[in-house]
Formats: structure tokens, C-alpha cells, sequence
């Protein structure tokens, strides 16, 4: 196996610009041309320059302390291509491509069965390194994008100077409670405002979670000093919270958010009157 090794790391070393460009072209047909020939090569000889000394230390082991460095080109072109939006599958194949050519280099040197072996065990290594991290760093932009989502999904409004609204549209869990939560706490500090609303007009159901979730976080407002009414309970609605046997004690609910801003604006001494125009002919 010694030998192999050595074979390997010599033939990589002393080949190193035409497995570049034999690599380069084998992963460009995995691209499907989204990456331009030159980055290919430049990614595919940085990689390649880290192998031998890899080979030197530790040989087939991808594992070892000595394939840290390639391990940590391998993260990092992982990362970029996943927050490029490429599938894992074609950055995989990126890696797996190495194999026909030193495989085709092979052939010309009259090697034994066991070389080819050798070869292809270890690419394969090499491409479920690629396999681990592309995983990781997708699953890395998914959480990224969900908690972008989840910050745009709960907005808090100023609907008056001190009155402040929460509308919620789909489902209330514990995370998106926790996020709801820190942003309603935060804003009430900053704008120093004494009524929050939160409106869940948009979210399809109320069961027994969704009631300790919101209680929660009215709880939570209450202990910063601000009163808070919970809106938009519609009639569906408040027959599954009776038939629950949900109780909101004394959080003051009302029927649409209108409703609830002008519990705020008496609350706040702010007097409503409804104007008529006066006809002109």
C-alpha cells in the first residue's frame, strides 16, 4: 500500500497543471457551465496543491491531522456554492470528478489492479468530505433563510405615538412566540409606548398551545409596563377557544383590530370622535 501511496502523491505532484485542467473540464460538465472555466481551474489547482503534502504525512487517511488543510479548502468551497444556490449533488460530483483523470493517468502507467483501487477508494473519500460539508453548509443557508423569514413574518407596527401592533399571519409555535416576543419587548423599550396589540386575524387556528404562546407574551409586554389586547378573534375562533375551556382572564380581546386600537387610544386618554361631513350641493 506504501507504494501506491507513494505513486499517488508523486503522480500528483509532478502533474499538477494537467490534472487542473482534466479536473476543471470533468466538473464543468457537473456545473452545467454555471461556473466559468477559469474559477474551475483556479479552485480545482488550489485543492490539488494541498494533496501531496496530505499523502507525504498521513497517506489515504482523509481523516488525519495532515488533511486539515484540504478538509478546510473542501469547507470553503462547500460554503460558496451552497450560498451560490447550486444542490448538493452537483458540488459532489465536483469532487467525485477527480477520479477520471488521475484514473486515465493510471492506465498510462501500466498500473496494478490494486493502484486503481487505491485511487478510486480514496477520491471516494474525498468526494463524502465534499458530501459532509456541502450538506452542512446548505442546511447552514436554510436555517439562515428561515430565521430571515421568521423576522419579516413578525413585524411590530406603531399604529399611534404609544400604541403598538403585532400582527401575526400563520402558525404561532414556541420559536416564532420567542422571536415575537424579543421584538414586541425591544420595540416597547425604543419607543417607550404603553399599549400593544397583538392581532392574530392571520392565524388559521388557536388551540391550546397557541393560547399559552400568546399569554406568554402578553405576560411578557405587561411586566415592561404596557397594556396589551389581543384582536382579531373571529367567531370560529372563539367557539374553539369556549370549547377548549381557554381562558384569557383579564387580557382585554376584541373582534378586529380597529376595535382594539381604539381600546388603546381610550385607554391612552385619546378621545375618538366620529365626524360627519357636511353635504355640499
Amino acid at each position: 500500500m506504501a507504494d501506491v501511496e507513494r505513486w499517488l502523491r508523486q503522480l500528483v505532484a509532478d502533474n499538477e497543471p494537467e490534472l487542473t485542467r482534466r479536473w476543471a473540464v470533468a466538473a464543468a460538465d457537473a456545473y452545467g457551465g454555471r461556473v466559468t472555466r477559469a474559477e474551475l481551474e483556479h479552485n480545482c489547482g488550489e485543492l490539488l496543491r494541498t494533496l501531496p503534502p496530505a499523502l507525504t504525512d498521513a497517506g489515504l487517511d482523509v481523516h488525519a491531522e495532515a488533511y486539515a488543510p484540504v478538509r478546510a479548502m473542501i469547507a470553503d468551497l462547500a460554503r460558496l456554492r451552497a450560498r451560490s444556490g447550486f444542490v448538493p449533488s452537483e458540488t459532489a460530483a465536483v469532487m467525485f470528478a477527480l477520479k477520471e483523470p488521475l484514473l486515465a493517468m493510471a492506465l498510462k502507467g501500466d498500473q496494478t489492479p490494486e493502484t486503481f483501487m487505491t485511487v478510486s477508494r480514496w477520491t471516494d473519500a474525498l468526494g463524502l468530505l465534499m458530501v459532509a460539508h456541502i450538506t452542512r453548509a446548505r442546511e447552514q443557508v436554510i436555517s439562515e433563510q428561515a430565521e430571515q423569514l421568521l423576522e419579516l413574518s413578525t413585524p411590530v407596527v406603531k399604529l399611534w405615538d404609544g400604541v403598538l401592533a403585532v400582527p401575526l399571519i400563520g402558525t404561532l409555535d414556541s420559536g416564532r412566540t420567542q422571536v415575537v416576543t424579543e421584538k414586541l419587548l425591544q420595540t416597547l423599550v425604543d419607543t417607550g409606548s404603553e399599549h400593544a396589540i397583538i392581532d392574530i386575524t392571520g392565524v388559521p387556528a388557536v388551540d391550546t398551545e397557541v393560547a399559552q404562546h400568546l399569554l406568554k407574551t402578553v405576560v411578557a409586554a405587561r411586566l415592561m409596563g404596557a397594556e396589551c389586547t389581543i384582536s382579531g378573534i373571529r367567531p370560529q375562533i372563539a367557539q374553539t377557544i369556549v370549547a377548549l375551556g381557554i381562558e384569557f382572564g383579564d387580557i382585554p380581546t376584541k373582534a378586529t383590530l380597529a376595535d382594539a386600537l381604539l381600546h388603546a387610544l381610550r385607554g391612552s386618554g385619546v378621545e375618538v370622535v366620529r365626524r360627519h361631513r357636511a353635504r355640499t350641493d
